[in-house]
């Protein structure tokens, strides 16, 4: 099991947190029905809901998919892990509105003119590149989604531990939110996502900011908060954090790269076509930075750093709880039975550091801090009605996982039904055939999610990377990222060739898979490290691995562009009218 905390975060709640639960699930479905209802039997009806989404939904659905078990459960982990040096990653909120402004508005403008699904539909258009470069960029938005929706059912899975405790509370939270999510996906496609989407979002954002609350209180008020901060232990409060991970270089590319390829990949991108009107997005975009931007400053943050007071990750000595090596003498045993060790912070370099026993026992286990906070100190704001109000607060974090696994649930089904179902199994399929793929996929793409889970739980030795919420997201976005030369080049320079864009987009995937534990696992046979591995430890502390794929990207984009043939002058002119540039360079 994940989660070995002996009691559930609801001790002495009686039935209300089962109660709460179940009023949630139940409007979801009753959502899913109305949607059916109102949805027409067409492949665009189901994936863009007929492109007439208002700002307020637009915004919402946007916000609810950015905002994953990530935010609320990986964020404040890894600010509770390592220190202040985290809080910056919040700059990446106004940068992502900032992307949906600028790039999202134009990406919808297209996307109505020409009757665009999928982000593949759109570039492969331009390029003319109907095979190599749509299989790419499927590639990546099916890597993306799948990484994402297998973290929102494993935090799905944490919280149900976490509710009511159990040995079989992970395995049934993990299942029950699978067919959930799934039922209300096929029944009313991108509408129904869409309007639980806006349920979804209004927890979330109550949810995060009750949580700073109540981490600030439980430490004290404002006042004796930020001076218990100001007292944590140097390297908490300076780069690169607790455990030298975030140098500047790193977590600049990391705030870069989590907001753009975060909101270029094809769940965001399918939402941009759904919009009514490019003014629907931009308006969307500035509620998004302004809102988000303050809900994670004022809340997940702040939990972080409150975690860090409250549950602190050194002892009175100074020393870090480490997990104890095979063949070594453990200092002293936890609780759960795992041998550790307590060593100073020079010598925390190589090893697995442990939050504080109250939090969790084991290195993954960061990201119980929020769960926790709630449970120890959010029912004292709220009287008679902690109960009921920590029970809709531990279901936000529900939410969030509930709202990023069915967009990218439901942009999984539209990418491989429209990308490669439409275009090279069955191209002459109806339009009801075409629906119904759809929500196999969705079955299928929710069963595999679920064998991943079984395994990392099963096999965990033999899935580092699956280790943490916040490691899961950044490798997903790192491949994700190598969408953005093509997608600005296509938006705005107009430059590139179909070689350049394959060429390029290969490049970029094979350096970030360089850069992931499975080519790790490959090449590490047990011996020495190799001198690539040694090289790419080095690279990792430079740069997040998105910036260097990305980096491969441009360059073999740049140069084979340089020697190839460019689109079409036509579709050159077309596209830049259609993004409102009249130059057709």
């Amino acid at each position: 099991m994940l989660l070995t905390l002996g009691d559930s975060a609801t001790d002495g709640f009686g039935y209300t947190p089962h109660v709460v639960l179940a009023l949630y699930l139940v409007m979801l479905l009753v959502i899913g029905v109305v949607g059916l209802v109102r949805s027409k039997q067409s492949e665009e009806d189901y994936y863009l809901a007929g492109r007439g989404q208002g700002w307020i939904v637009s915004s919402l659905t946007i916000m609810a998919t950015f905002f994953s078990s990530f935010a609320l459960l990986g964020a404040p982990s890894m600010v509770y892990k390592d220190g202040v040096v985290f809080a910056l990653f919040a700059l990446n909120v106004p940068l992502a509105g900032g992307v949906v402004y600028v790039l999202g508005s134009r990406i919808s403008r297209i996307g109505r003119a020409k009757g665009f699904v999928t982000p593949a539909d759109l570039l492969a258009d331009y390029y003319g590149s109907p095979v190599a470069l749509r299989l790419l960029v499927t590639l990546v938005g099916f890597v993306y989604a799948v990484v994402y929706i297998v973290m929102q059912l494993q935090a799905g899975g944490f919280l149900a531990a976490k509710l009511f405790g159990g040995d079989d509370a992970f395995t049934i939270g993990v299942v029950a939110l699978s067919i959930v999510t799934t039922l209300y996906i096929l029944i009313g496609g991108m509408r129904s996502v869409a309007w639980t989407d806006v349920i979804q979002g209004g927890l979330l954002i109550g949810g995060m900011l009750i949580a700073g609350a109540a981490a600030v209180a439980a430490v004290g008020g404002v006042g004796p908060f930020f001076e218990r901060v100001s007292e944590l232990p140097p390297e908490a409060l300076s780069f690169p954090g607790v455990t030298g991970s975030w140098t500047p270089g790193v977590l600049f590319t990391v705030c870069v790269f989590a907001s753009i390829g975060s909101m270029i990949q094809p769940a965001q991108w399918m939402r941009y076509y759904a919009a009514k009107s490019s003014a629907t997005l931009r308006r969307s975009a500035l509620i998004l930075a302004v809102l988000l931007t303050s809900c994670f400053l004022f809340g997940v943050m702040l939990v972080g750093l409150g975690g860090h007071v409250l549950y602190p990750v050194t002892d009175e000595n100074g020393q870090y709880l480490v997990e104890a090596r095979p063949g070594e003498q453990p200092a002293e045993t936890q609780t759960s039975g795992a041998s550790v060790e307590r060593v100073p912070h020079d010598k925390l370099k190589g090893r697995v550091m442990l939050p504080h026993p109250s939090v969790g026992s084991k290195g993954n286990e960061f990201d119980q801090v929020l769960i926790v906070v709630l449970k120890e100190h959010a029912p004292s704001l709220f009287g008679p009605a902690g109960p009921f109000i920590v029970s809709l607060l531990l279901v936000a974090i529900l939410a969030a996982a509930m709202s990023t696994a069915d967009s990218n649930l439901h942009a999984v089904s539209a990418v491989l039904t429209r990308d490669i179902y439409d275009r090279f199994v069955r191209p002459d399929a109806s339009q009801r055939e075409r629906t119904w793929v759809g929500r196999s996929v969705i079955i299928a793409a929710t069963l595999a999610a679920l064998g991943l889970i079984w395994l990392m739980n099963n096999r965990a030795d033999q899935f580092p990377v699956f280790a943490a919420i916040a490691k899961m997201g950044l490798l997903a976005i790192a491949f994700t990222s190598q969408l953005i030369p093509i997608t600005v080049d296509v938006l705005f320079l107009r430059r590139g060739t179909r070689a350049g864009a394959v060429a390029g987009m290969c490049a970029g995937i094979a350096i970030v898979f360089l850069f992931t534990p499975f080519f790790g696992m490959i090449a590490d046979r047990g011996g020495e490290p190799s001198g690539a591995l040694t090289l790419l430890d080095y690279l990792k502390k430079v740069f997040d691995s998105g910036a260097w794929g990305l980096i491969a990207n441009v360059v073999v984009f740049m140069i084979v562009s340089l020697f190839t043939k460019r689109p079409d002058a036509g579709r050159v002119r077309e596209y830049a009218t259609l993004v409102g540039d009249d130059s057709s360079r």
